[in-house]
């Protein structure tokens, strides 16, 4: 034990520690400046706007700003954006982020979902509205026809052409409700006389 204790008071385990602290701090300093230059360190690139570009202007500036990106799918048509422009980024722009970060993005798609026309025949022009509003279509007028139902839906129409329950029609379509006013059609009326 005497000796030990005299080894640690020793030149030579002086100088042996001294030196392993020195490489210590020297390997340490080397090892923060190469991770330093290689991610980057205090380099960075701000995200351009790429609001409303399209997909092809999109990659272009991403490829010119250094980074990478990936396109999400987007379900939801917005009129007010071009088709297959970009909707939504992330990160936002104006965030400052490394070189060779991936930005995602939402496009726009080229126009609104198909949604199935339900089946409002034979009900009343009110809660035939609501059920067109439920799927997302409008109603754009409503005509009437001589027909017994007042308010009742006999026949729709879109763009001028008829349409039944269960066709496929763009998500805010107008349709024409084709409803009955309340009187016996004439033909109705020429046959009850006859007999």
């Amino acid at each position: 034990m005497k000796h030990f204790l005299s080894f640690l008071k020793s030149k030579v385990f002086l100088l042996q520690l001294g030196l392993a602290l020195v490489a210590t701090i020297l390997i340490c300093y080397l090892l923060l400046q190469w991770l330093k230059g290689s991610t980057n360190h205090g380099e960075f690139v701000e995200v351009p706007d790429f609001s409303k570009m399209s997909v092809m202007e999109m990659r272009k500036a991403v490829e010119d700003a250094g980074l990478r990106y990936q396109v999400l799918d987007s379900s939801n048509y917005n009129p007010e954006y071009p088709r297959f422009s970009i909707l939504e980024q992330d990160p936002p722009a104006g965030n400052k982020v490394k070189a060779n970060r991936k930005i995602y993005f939402t496009v726009n798609p080229s126009g609104y979902k198909k949604v199935t026309v339900p089946d409002i025949i034979q009900v009343t022009q009110r809660n035939a509205s609501s059920m067109l509003r439920a799927v997302g279509l409008d109603v754009q007028r409503v005509t009437y026809i001589d027909e017994l139902g007042r308010d009742m839906v006999y026949r729709l129409r879109h763009k001028g052409k008829y349409i039944k329950p269960g066709d496929k029609l763009p998500k805010t379509s107008k349709i024409e409700l084709i409803c009955g006013n309340g009187t016996v059609p004439e033909k109705a009326r020429v046959q009850a006389d006859s007999q």
